[in-house]
């Protein structure tokens, strides 16, 4: 059984055909420059498959990406009609979603409801759901939000500190991100902890450009670092975090800027990038570091050190930690800032083994035997994810 996994932003789109009977992935692949000239980039185990095609808009697109699936040459399946359902990420849930869903006309206009809440996201996670509607009438779709895990949090975690009436007015609260990621690797911190998920206090570390952590206490997410918008909580590639709120206003008026071009600062040209003047990659940072960039190296210290923070927070609030678990591109893949990170957290009983540390691509525990804090580095699969619950929900 076939199920179509849909990532779509403004000018591209992400995709991947996974098997659900053994969960394997057939092929992915994305579409980007959607609207401008368009470009294919697609992979199979035949091997990887570029082209320049025209995609006039994500309708195209996903003909383009329908046609390659099932072409003699590039194909994995041998009609589109094999795609039994579509699962789509889609941003923000806003209050409405706790939940995946089956999307129905009424879930549309949900989504378009709650639009404002993530003006960049959504409005374009939509264009790919219509443009999978048009090109493939009468398959089932499927909205995975990336807020619906955290939507476990309790009043206390969401709440903001202003105005009650403009919670419940504009829905100005906390509702966190990279849910999915956070799902999957708590999911399956368990396994390699060999004990039930209830029975645990884990600290999710979703690192990549995006950053986010997740207080996840016997398997449901209790408090999560991003707030209304992915903006607050670490300092990330080029999001600056939390931050004084009247900085906003300051930099506004010395600047002589509107709120718009304030909000690209701190969105755009702050975190690692506004810290060290050189990029938002950590392979860069490391690299100038190591050639004396001392901007450079003070960033990655901010990084590791607010990391640090958050984790510990995390553990005072559930008032225990069993595991803390590194994932995305920075958390599987940077063994220097996890070390810099657990370097922070040896008073409650973090001891890493630096060759296990050492390794890459692989699903472990990297904890000392003796360590009483376990720390577990798992790759993320949101597609998986997405996947899962598209199936789980149509009853595949």
């Amino acid at each position: 059984m076939y199920v179509l996994v849909i990532n779509a932003g403004s000018s591209s789109l992400k995709y991947q055909l996974l098997n659900m009977t053994d969960e394997s992935v057939l092929a992915k692949g994305l579409c980007e420059r959607i609207g401008i000239d368009g470009r294919l980039v697609h992979e199979t185990d035949k091997g990887k498959h570029n082209a320049d095609l025209a995609m006039p808009d994500h309708a195209a697109a996903i003909a383009i990406v329908l046609d390659t699936l099932i072409s003699p040459d590039h194909g994995v399946i041998k009609s589109k009609d094999e795609v039994k359902a579509v699962g789509h990420r889609v941003v923000h849930g806003g209050e409405t979603f706790t939940a995946s869903a089956l999307i129905t006309d009424e879930v549309e206009k949900a989504i378009e409801a709650v639009s404002d809440l993530a003006p960049l996201h959504n409005p374009p996670n939509l264009t790919g759901i219509r443009a999978c509607k048009e090109n493939m009438p009468g398959v089932p779709q499927v909205a995975v939000f990336d807020t619906a895990f955290h939507q476990t949090m309790p009043e206390k975690a969401f709440l903001y500190a202003i105005d009650y009436e403009l919670y419940k007015k504009h829905k100005i609260r906390r509702y966190g991100f990279h849910g999915t990621s956070h799902k999957y690797v708590s999911e399956y911190a368990p396994k390699l902890l060999n004990k039930p998920a209830k029975d645990l206090k884990i600290v999710t570390c979703h690192l990549g450009n995006g950053v986010s952590l997740c207080a996840v206490d016997g398997g449901v997410s209790v408090d999560t670092s991003m707030g209304m918008t992915p903006l607050e909580g670490l300092a990330m590639g080029t999001r600056c975090g939390d931050i004084d709120p009247a900085v906003v206003q300051y930099i506004m008026e010395k600047e002589s800027i509107s709120a718009q071009e304030a909000g690209d600062i701190l969105n755009k040209k702050s975190g690692m990038l506004g810290i060290s003047g050189v990029s938002s990659d950590f392979r860069d940072l490391f690299t100038a570091s190591c050639d004396g960039n001392k901007r450079a190296s003070a960033a990655m210290d901010v990084f590791a050190y607010r990391v640090a923070g958050y984790i510990g927070r995390y553990a005072a609030c559930m008032n225990g930690l069993d595991a803390i678990v590194f994932t995305a591109g920075i958390g599987e893949n940077d063994v220097g800032i996890r070390e810099k990170v657990c370097d922070y957290l040896t008073w409650f009983g973090v001891d890493i083994d630096p060759a296990l540390n050492g390794k890459r691509g692989q699903a472990l525990d990297v904890s000392k035997p003796n360590a009483k804090v376990r720390v577990l580095v798992i790759p993320t699969n949101e597609e998986l994810v997405i996947a899962r619950d598209t199936k789980s929900i149509l009853n595949l």
